[in-house]
């Protein structure tokens, strides 16, 4: 083979060609292969075949040269062991490959530090924008206003920082929180427990709300010692716990409602360790519906979130918002549901 053939054989196929091979314009080819705007579903389907045929490949390079856009976003989450989180990463990149977008994912291990670090590490990789699940001692706001000043576009999704001039993509946090006690008032319940998330997180605070909302209610005292703050994992909740079973056993609550899954698995760790039964001695609740909730021994009663599409939302949010100078601001919540098993006493 000649160097002249070799060279032809390894040329790029261009959209231009690919136009020309089907008798259509270079746009409609290109808004085809992007998903953007309205062609014709038919037109849209042979310009697919036709690509996939002449092998064509798009060239990022030379995109982001004539848009000055990279077409890549960035994901920021807190923790990639908490189920929530995988299967939200997964809505995400459900929106973005629709919508030829890449994605850089980092993992902030709950720490502000490494928060920060990781924007910083995505900025400098150019993308056109940043989807942001905050960690439990994030608290210096000043960060975030200067860089929805600065840019990229931000959008936060679960764990948001309100009213700083960013899109919020979560659940109906507080309210699905005043169900679930609810639900366990209505099993006969009045000694209730909260194993809190840090107050300063958006979660947190709202799931807190919800739980002396319907407390308050229902007339039913809350004790000091009945809300301790457990963070967001395992570990967290085992203590949280354990400081509850320390109490004089006629303080003691006769149920508890969780901030999140992993924090319930603990607590139900340090009730069995003291040789206690959920639900006969102390009733359990969560809020995640995680993986684990209906396989464990006594399956977990929790809030369904709806974690893909909380991460599909919020990607499609933040691509608008890059594609759109206009695009408004918005707190979005998306409404859970109840899973009801045995950890609450029903059978």
């Amino acid at each position: 083979m000649g160097n002249g053939e070799k060279r032809k054989t390894d040329k790029n196929v261009t959209l231009k060609e690919v136009a020309q091979a089907l008798g259509v314009s270079t746009m409609t080819v290109s808004r085809a292969v992007n998903n953007r705007s309205y062609v014709q579903e038919s037109t849209r389907k042979r310009i697919i075949d036709k690509v996939r045929e002449m092998g064509y490949t798009p060239n990022h390079v030379a995109k982001s040269l004539v848009s000055s856009k990279t077409y890549t976003i960035g994901v920021i989450i807190p923790q990639i062991s908490h189920a929530f989180f995988p299967e939200v990463v997964m809505g995400i990149e459900e929106a973005t490959y629709s919508m030829d977008y890449q994605l850089f994912l980092t993992n902030s291990g709950e720490n502000f530090e490494r928060e920060k670090k990781a924007v910083d590490a995505l900025r400098s990789k150019r993308v056109d924008g940043i989807l942001v699940s905050t960690s439990q001692d994030t608290t210096d706001y000043s960060f975030y206003n200067q860089l929805i000043r600065t840019g990229p576009p931000l959008v936060f999704f679960d764990r948001c920082i309100e009213n700083i001039g960013a899109s919020c993509i979560g659940v109906n946090d507080e309210s699905a929180s005043m169900q679930i006690t609810e639900h366990l008032i209505g099993h006969g319940y009045k000694n209730i427990a909260h194993l809190s998330g840090p107050s300063r997180v958006t979660i947190g605070k709202k799931r807190l709300d919800g739980f002396l909302s319907a407390m308050k209610k229902h007339m039913h005292a809350v004790h000091d010692e009945w809300i301790v703050e457990s963070g967001f994992r395992e570990e967290g909740g085992f203590k949280a716990m354990t400081r509850l079973l320390d109490l004089p056993q006629k303080m003691r609550p006769r149920a508890v409602f969780a901030v999140n899954d992993p924090v319930a698995f603990g607590a139900i760790d340090a009730i069995l360790r003291r040789g206690l039964t959920v639900p006969h001695d102390i009733a359990v609740v969560g809020f995640t519906n995680d993986i684990r909730a209906e396989l464990i021994s006594c399956p977990l009663t929790t809030i369904h979130q709806p974690a893909y599409d909380v991460g599909k939302i919020a990607a499609k949010k933040l691509i608008k918002t890059i594609e759109k100078l206009n695009e408004p601001i918005e707190n979005v919540e998306i409404v859970t549901t109840m899973k009801i098993r045995s950890s609450c006493g029903c059978s």
